[in-house]
């Protein structure tokens, strides 16, 4: 008696500080898992067992694998292709259709991590609220990770404990049976109507970002540029988000100011005043060049290799007095100048004969150890990272694109039965072969996110431990038994629904694993239709930004507000529940 007592007054204190956000989820789980051993309820083998759950690892190894996506040109180029502009019920089709397609292949919560910037750099280039995009985002990323047993690290979770109480696990596309038809539904709904409350509001970062200084930016029109013999506004270089194009220099006549009607023609010299983000995706865009320089590939940076830095000359610099092309920059510091800022001033010159000045901002692309070499120099009074953007080569993106591919194909056919497996395979293969660096493999693997699901899957035993799930589907039973199948089906949706809103969708799934056993084992009915609606409810959480950990990553980034997920998600909810259930029943227990 004293074990279910203090299981049930412990889960309720977790709840309530869950809810009230006394801190950190990963502390307070950690926390509630240590009382757990203290008390007796949960033997140490039990209650770190989840540090080894194969679902928890598998998703480990995923962030590292989805991490290689990031700096791909390919990839940024599709995100431009699928949110071209357009009406907005085929913008929301075009957008979410795909990313729920990877979503179900890459597990979603490093898909949105890799897509964030891109969606960034995309709304600020195109004038169109982050805001509009980021929802829409996570939304997809859930609803394409309930269609195969990879989508999701809920599946993954649910899946290892499965095989952990040696019961059978998923089959790779089970999920997909309810998953698919759910997806497909809701992001048809979102695209009609959803959207619409979707709110246009500008994230702190993107506040901060307008009123920060610019810089001047020098590029050259290359030989093959899409854009010669189209105009300025033909090719979208009038209203850039963050960048001005100020001036034209054309043999020796500068055009000044510029109509929107000026025809680019090769060889011209565009001049951008503009932010240090802006700056650097224009300086990769094709058919305009900043600097011919093999070992600066603006286009084809390793970030293994490359940082971008701003450098502020000193009052005793020998910078100080000389032009950008007497000063051998290049030589001298093994960097490139990619703009400059001169305090309360726009510089009209080419940025070749800017004379260099005390207080000048350089923003430049160095070799990654230029910080440690200058930090102390007298040349700078200030030398600090700019930009971090994990950035690769093409060649090295396309590798990844094929090693993803096989692993997903490896897997879906049964040639490797582990995923868990297959994803090391190609983690290892993709660090072997320098797609991504040791250091940034590491950097990529959100630990936070792994010792919360492990310590939900020990809190899970110790329920089980205690008797209480016992209890809970005992009473659960007594509750919806009349309503037949139906309702123990809706019944176990809401019940995950409302736990998924407190504890986050890991969380809920492994601590009601228990319960969910409990209930088909009394009622002698099959595990896997029941463990399917669980994964699905715990997945499916889009009414607040805590239930799932894709909504918690575009919160801030999208300067949401807690009623935003209300207002988009919870028609949602009850869609993707409705649909569930309904399917759940038809598929399994019409018959029962």
């Amino acid at each position: 008696m004293f074990q279910l007592i203090f299981t049930a007054a412990l889960l309720s204190l977790l709840t309530l500080a869950l809810i009230l956000e006394f801190t950190r989820p990963v502390y307070l789980l950690l926390t509630a898992l240590i009382a757990f051993i203290v008390a007796g309820i949960l033997p140490i083998e039990q209650a770190f067992s989840g540090f080894s759950n194969q679902g928890m690892l598998t998703i480990a190894v995923l962030y590292i694998v989805a991490a290689t996506l990031q700096g791909n040109e390919t990839f940024s180029r599709l995100t431009g292709l699928l949110l071209r502009k357009g009406q907005s019920v085929f913008l929301y089709l075009r957008f979410m259709i795909p990313v729920s397609f990877l979503s179900a292949f890459i597990n979603n919560t490093p898909l949105v991590a890799t897509l964030i910037p891109q969606l960034k750099s995309w709304s600020k280039k195109n004038d169109f609220p982050l805001s509009k995009l980021l929802i829409p985002l996570s939304y997809a990323a859930i609803l394409g990770g309930m269609c195969t047993l990879i989508g999701s690290s809920t599946n993954l979770i649910v899946h290892g404990m499965l095989l952990d109480y040696s019961r059978e696990g998923f089959g790779f596309f089970e999920i997909g049976k309810i998953g698919l038809p759910v997806a497909l539904a809701s992001i048809i709904y979102f695209a009609l109507v959803g959207h619409r409350l979707l709110p246009v509001r500008k994230s702190m970062l993107n506040l901060l970002s307008e009123s920060s200084r610019e810089f001047v930016a020098e590029l050259k029109v290359e030989k093959g540029c899409p854009h010669i013999g189209k105009t300025i506004l033909e090719a979208n270089l009038r209203h850039l988000k963050g960048l001005y194009l100020f001036q034209i220099e054309r043999g020796k006549e500068e055009i000044t100011p510029l109509s929107p009607n000026e025809v680019l023609q090769t060889n011209d010299r565009l001049f951008f005043t503009g932010l240090p983000d802006t700056i650097y995706d224009l300086v990769k865009t094709p058919g305009f060049s900043l600097v011919k320089d093999a070992e600066f590939d603006l286009r084809n940076i390793d970030s293994d290799r490359h940082q971008s830095y701003e450098v502020v000359i000193s009052n005793t610099s020998p910078l100080a007095g000389m032009t950008v092309r007497d000063s051998n920059f290049r030589g001298k510091y093994n960097a490139v100048i990619l703009a400059i800022h001169r305090n309360g001033h726009r510089i009209k010159s080419k940025v070749g004969d800017i004379v260099l000045q005390a207080n000048d901002t350089l923003f430049i692309l160095a070799q990654r150890d230029f910080g440690q070499k200058w930090y102390n120099s007298s040349d700078f009074s200030l030398v600090s990272e700019s930009i971090r953007e994990y950035s690769k080569p093409q060649r090295k993106g396309n590798m990844a694109f094929i090693l993803i591919g096989l692993m997903v194909l490896a897997v879906a056919t049964g040639l490797i039965p582990s995923m868990l497996l297959a994803a090391s395979i190609t983690a290892g293969a993709l660090i072997l072969l320098r797609v991504i660096s040791y250091r940034d493999a590491k950097k990529s693997v959100d630990l936070d996110v792994l010792l919360t699901i492990a310590a939900a899957l020990g809190i899970g035993k110790a329920i089980g431990n205690s008797g209480l799930a016992e209890v809970i589907a005992t009473y659960f039973i007594h509750l919806v038994k009349p309503l037949g199948p139906l309702g123990i089906i809706g019944g176990i949706f809401i019940l995950t629904s409302i736990y998924t809103v407190i504890i986050t969708n890991n969380a809920s799934a492994a601590i009601l694993f228990p319960f969910v056993l409990g209930v088909a084992e009394k009622l002698d009915m099959p595990l896997h239709p029941l463990m399917l609606v669980l994964v699905i409810a715990a997945s499916g959480s889009f009414s607040t930004p805590i239930g799932y950990q894709t909504n918690l990553m575009v919160y801030s980034a999208g300067g949401y507000r807690f009623s935003d997920f209300l207002k988009t998600g919870l028609p949602l909810n009850l869609l993707v529940g409705v649909i569930t259930t309904f399917m759940v029943w038809k598929i399994y227990f019409l018959d029962f």
